[in-house]
């Protein structure tokens, strides 16, 4: 990767130097010199090693190495991770949040929803606070986070159906818009969070808050009487 220094050229040929020869070529800054600035601004979080440790688990997000130490490979494949999951702010360091996020998935076992053979089956570890769809029995949307029934509201664990969808629900208990609603027990179902899904001392009101982008895609796969299947529960609760 390279850049010019200073002024840079437009399009068509390159002026000449005096006498007609051609100017020496643009100076460059070599990707040492990225590297060594990239990793220079990024912070080693209390978490490092472990961040690491499960990124390199759960693979897809750049090259670690699980040493402890921030180089800017590990910040790049960090920044991802916190941008994947919506963990602010997303700026590489391994702190508590993403900890938390990587353990979480990384301790989730997709065998563990015992989803059917055939078709869509939604499932959602209530202990781990994460969720995935199951297709014809093989992953077809990856774990990701989710957030449940805080004490008194709890989640239950169980199987269920979609037995409503609207792209907007508005709650009139607790006067809200519920973008990407697919309800699936009482008047509990999917959702597109509302608050920030990381402060650990929330949780809803029974339903399984997602990520805005996690939301739109499970509405996209998500129809009417298809499987939910709820497993675990949420500690606390």
């Amino acid at each position: 990767m390279s850049a010019l220094v200073g002024g840079g050229w437009g399009a068509g040929a390159l002026p000449r130097a005096a006498g007609g020869a051609p100017p020496p070529p643009p100076a460059t800054v070599t990707t040492a010199v990225v590297t060594k600035a990239a990793a220079a601004s990024c912070a080693t979080g209390k978490y490092q090693k472990q961040v690491e440790g499960y990124l390199k688990q759960l693979g897809g997000y750049g090259a670690v190495t699980v040493d402890g130490k921030q180089s800017a490979a590990d910040c790049a494949a960090i920044v991802k991770f916190q941008k994947r999951f919506g963990i602010q702010p997303a700026k590489g360091l391994a702190g508590p949040s993403t900890f938390d996020v990587a353990k979480r998935l990384a301790a989730t076992k997709t065998a563990a929803c015992k989803a059917k053979k055939s078709g869509i089956t939604f499932c959602v570890d209530l202990t781990n606070q994460t969720t995935w769809v199951m297709k014809n029995g093989k992953v077809h949307y990856k774990p990701t986070v989710v957030r449940t029934g805080m004490k008194g509201y709890r989640t239950p664990a169980g199987t269920f159906k979609i037995n409503k969808r609207t792209k907007k629900e508005w709650s009139n208990p607790y006067e809200v818009w519920l973008p990407y609603w697919q309800r699936f027990h009482g008047g509990m179902g999917f959702h597109q969070t509302t608050t920030y899904i990381h402060d650990k001392w929330r949780g809803s009101h029974g339903c399984v808050n997602l990520l805005p982008a996690d939301a739109k895609a499970y509405y996209n796969i998500g129809k009417y009487g298809m499987t939910v299947k709820t497993i675990g529960r949420r500690p606390g609760t």
